[in-house]
């Protein structure tokens, strides 16, 4: 037996040996692996324009507290709904008294310690109030859709924003490009002119000239991945990614046309915005409770009917019963004849007492009542004047605020067009400026490879070629831009696809 036991032991570590030198590995590679698969595929991840914003609206701080501002809207409105109904409430008391005090229930005065309880249940139940809980349910009513419009509009913003920093992540990487292309031409030319030096067609000079443009060029490549690597930090914390590392924006392929895109009308744009636009809504709505208001506090003014019922019971200990009632009444006297006079009491008498069963005592002691009661206000101070004069003035400010609402929306929708109509105008001239300074700059190259052009007249051709390349660059982003803007205030959404 304890031969098989230490075989049984020796295979056991032998079995143990193997597994931490060959199976152990195999299992962290896998696991290794695995990770590294799931890391690839987050930070793999490219992102589009709609999964941004989508995912921003599911996960920004900021939109879930202005959901919660609705959440707390929803909870009053139901407080409202329920203040329509009658109101009902228990009260109940246990209770000491030491002293002369006259008893509730047996109404006698009662000197020694006495025990009381009281049981009590009202309800009451507005009849007329002036329509004051009516209009306050439908304010609050008005209140939560404004609420919902507002948190609308923050989310929109919040899309905006994120749709102008994906825009100007593009701008920059396709920036980068152009840079990165200026600078291979650069390099290249360094090397030309250097052969051109050592053969002795070009001054030393010349190749100092390129080379100082060649360290410009370098420095612009620098600045514009940093540009890009800030662009896509500010993106990454509007949607509150804990690092921008890893993320990739989707690059869409867009391309203005050769034939100018019709523009929506500002004015038409402006229509179809007052019915679809939450902020407009929202100021709408505003002028609607303000109006409620109003109607809330001239309530007031009118009488209040209400009619109220009680039940009620109760316990004292001072409530005694007789036990043993006395039938041997004592002599007083005698008559004229001789006969005995006993006392006898009007009351019965009785030997002894105990205090009254607590379920009789409730029994016995139940009230009921119903009360029609009526409020009429005459003079509280000018009050009821004085809040329906600020109600006033509540309505005169939101509907300034309506005004003012409706004057940006058209302000910015103006703004828009005559930018992008703008931006369009300056596209198709910007394509006709970097044709011409490509081939002017393909002319100069030539003349400087043979040696009939100096450097510095050979750099300013390519600097004009290169300025023309950043403004046809910024002008299709910026037209893209704003009429994106316009097509997102048409009620379409935020998207480049086409």
């Amino acid at each position: 037996m304890t031969i098989l036991l230490n075989n049984f032991n020796y295979l056991k570590q032998k079995f143990f040996n193997w597994f931490n030198m060959a199976l152990k590995p195999v299992i962290f590679l896998l696991f290794f692996f695995l990770s590294g698969v799931c890391i690839s595929q987050t930070e793999n991840k490219v992102w589009s324009l709609e999964e941004c914003i989508n995912y921003a609206l599911d996960n920004n701080i900021q939109i879930k507290q202005q959901l919660l501002n609705i959440d707390l809207n929803e909870k009053e409105l139901l407080q409202n709904k329920l203040n329509m109904l009658p109101s009902l409430n228990a009260y109940a008391s246990h209770g000491y008294n030491w002293g002369q005090r006259v008893d509730l229930y047996t109404n006698t005065f009662a000197t020694d310690r006495v025990r009381s309880n009281n049981f009590y249940i009202q309800s009451t139940f507005s009849l007329f109030n002036g329509f004051q809980k009516l209009n306050t349910l439908k304010q609050n009513q008005l209140n939560l859709l404004a609420t919902k419009y507002d948190t609308d509009k923050f989310m929109d913003d919040i899309s905006i924003s994120i749709a102008t920093y994906y825009l100007q992540t593009l701008f920059y990487m396709e920036y980068i490009e152009i840079t990165k292309s200026q600078l291979d031409i650069t390099n290249q030319q360094v090397e030309r002119t250097k052969k051109l030096v050592e053969a002795g067609t070009l001054a030393r000079g010349d190749l100092l000239t390129i080379e100082a443009q060649q360290a410009t060029e370098e420095l612009s490549v620098i600045e514009a991945e940093n540009q890009l690597t800030l662009s896509y930090l500010t993106l990454a914390q509007l949607l509150d990614f804990p690092s921008a590392e890893g993320f990739e924006i989707e690059k869409p392929d867009f391309q203005i046309p050769d034939t100018k895109p019709i523009l929506t009308g500002p004015n038409e744009i402006y229509k179809h915005a007052l019915i679809t636009q939450p902020d407009i809504k929202s100021a709408e709505t505003k002028v609607e409770s303000s109006e409620k208001g109003l109607n809330i506090v001239k309530g007031s003014q009118s009488p209040d009917l209400y009619v109220s019922g009680s039940w009620g019971t109760g316990y004292s200990g001072a409530d005694k019963l007789g036990i043993d009632p006395v039938t041997d009444y004592p002599q007083i006297g005698v008559t004229q004849n001789g006969e005995a006079v006993y006392s006898i009491s009007e009351y019965t008498v009785y030997d002894r007492y105990e205090t009254k069963n607590f379920s009789d005592q409730l029994n016995d002691n139940r009230n009921h009542t119903v009360t029609l009661n009526l409020s009429i206000p005459i003079f509280n101070g000018w009050q009821t004047r004085t809040a329906i004069s600020k109600a006033k003035i509540s309505i005169e400010s939101a509907q300034y605020d309506l005004k003012n609402t409706k004057l940006n929306l058209y302000k910015t929708i103006q703004q828009a067009y005559t930018d992008a109509k703008a931006a369009l105008n300056k596209h198709a001239a910007s394509v006709k400026k970097v044709e011409a300074t490509q081939e002017a700059f393909k002319y100069s190259q030539q003349k400087f490879d043979v040696g009939l052009l100096n450097s510095v007249d050979y750099n300013e051709t390519k600097k004009e070629m290169s300025n023309a390349q950043s403004e046809l660059l910024q002008n299709k982003y910026d037209f893209i831009f704003k009429s994106t803007v316009l097509n997102f205030y048409m009620g379409k959404p935020l998207t480049l696809k086409k």
